[in-house]
Parts: structure tokens; C-alpha cells; sequence
């Protein structure tokens, strides 16, 4: 909610120059949330793992990481859509962190489903870690400004050559 909130933030300023000056802002912001989920998921899978917090069985989680399961992958894609029609890197960051929270919810699901099942309460403290090592990296990038080339394009023309289909610099992630 705090990348949704930081986006909402600098997208509220009328004037183009308004909400190109709030980028880098609302990119650091994005990148704080990202290591604080990081975090937060780490030590929760942590306490999992060392048997101080446990996962118990939820028919009730269940069916809400399966619903979120379902929707999230929709708004992300909007998300980065609009981003990249924009030309902004801040929300196709924020859009990579609601597909980080379709990845949560997935391993959420498994792990609840494997729980439930075979008393597999392993599996999902396991999963979420490598969850929270992706959360870095996208955090890292946000933070450094990576996300969408138009941005970056904007500030330092790409010329023809060195830009894919959608125009962005060859490794920059934006049109994935």
C-alpha cells in the first residue's frame, strides 16, 4: 500500500514538471517498501522455520490467497501498462511489487494447501525466503532508478540501434 500511496503521491501534482521532480521521491519510497517486506517476510519465515510461529491450518487463508492469487497478476500487468504509457519508472516498480505480492500469495497458497494437506509447515517459510531475496533486487533497482527506459530514455535519447521493440536499452526490464 505504501508504493500505491507514493505513486498516488506524485501523480496528485498537476503539472508534468511536478510529478517528474516526485519520481526519484516516490522511487526511494518504493524501494523502502520493498526491503521492508523483505524483512518482514524473512523474519516471519525465520520464526516459521525455528517453530516460534508456526503456520496453522486456514481454510479461511486459503481462499483469500487464492483470490488474491487471481487478481493480483490483472492489476499488475495494468499497472505496468499504464506505467510504461506514462513513461514512468515509479509505477512499473509499484506495478513489480504487486506481482512480488501475487508471488507471496502464491507461495502463501502452496504453503497453507501443504500444510493442510501432508503438515508440510516447512514449505511455505522456505519459499517465502527466496521470495524476500527477490524483494532486495527489486528494491535495489528502484532505489537505483531502474524500472521503465522512457523514463530514462527521456533524460538521454536512445539512439535506434541500441532500443528494442518498445524503445528501452537492451537488459532494462521494462517491456517484461
Amino acid at each position: 500500500m505504501s508504493s500505491a500511496a507514493a505513486v498516488a503521491w506524485q501523480f496528485s501534482a498537476r503539472e508534468h514538471a511536478v510529478r517528474e521532480a516526485r519520481e526519484k521521491t516516490t522511487l526511494r519510497i518504493i524501494a523502502i517498501s520493498f526491503f521492508a517486506l523483505a524483512a518482514y517476510v524473512s523474519v516471519d519465515a525465520v520464526r516459521a522455520l525455528t517453530g516460534t510461529g508456526e503456520a496453522e491450518r486456514s481454510i479461511p487463508g486459503i481462499v483469500i490467497a487464492a483470490l488474491s492469487l487471481a487478481v493480483m497478476p490483472f492489476l499488475s500487468a495494468a499497472q505496468r501498462k499504464a506505467g510504461r504509457e506514462l513513461g514512468s519508472a515509479s509505477a512499473v516498480a509499484d506495478s513489480k511489487q504487486t506481482l512480488l505480492c501475487t508471488y507471496l500469495s502464491a507461495v502463501l497458497l502452496v504453503g497453507l494447501v501443504l500444510n493442510a494437506t501432508l503438515g508440510w509447515s516447512w514449505a511455505d517459510p522456505i519459499a517465502a525466503l527466496v521470495i524476500a531475496a527477490i524483494a532486495v533486487k527489486e528494491g535495489r533497482d528502484a532505489w537505483q532508478g531502474k524500472g521503465c527506459c522512457a523514463t530514462q530514455a527521456a533524460a538521454a535519447p536512445i539512439p535506434a540501434a541500441g532500443a528494442d521493440a518498445c524503445g528501452c536499452r537492451p537488459g532494462c526490464g521494462c517491456c517484461k
